[in-house]
């Protein structure tokens, strides 16, 4: 990426950590519903393919 002008290089990792956390936090909460969707999708593929 190209530097920018005026744009502190601590604030933007401190911007990016954070961010990433986010991400993390949101797909912590999602996992539980994997078994589930995969089941879903497994009965779905099932009822299509002969």
């Amino acid at each position: 990426m190209a530097r920018v002008g005026g744009r502190n290089l601590a604030i933007s990792w401190i911007a990016g950590m954070l961010c990433a956390g986010v991400i993390v936090g949101l797909v912590w909460f999602a996992l539980p519903i994997v078994p589930a969707m995969a089941q879903f999708v497994g009965e779905g593929m099932r009822s299509i393919l002969p």
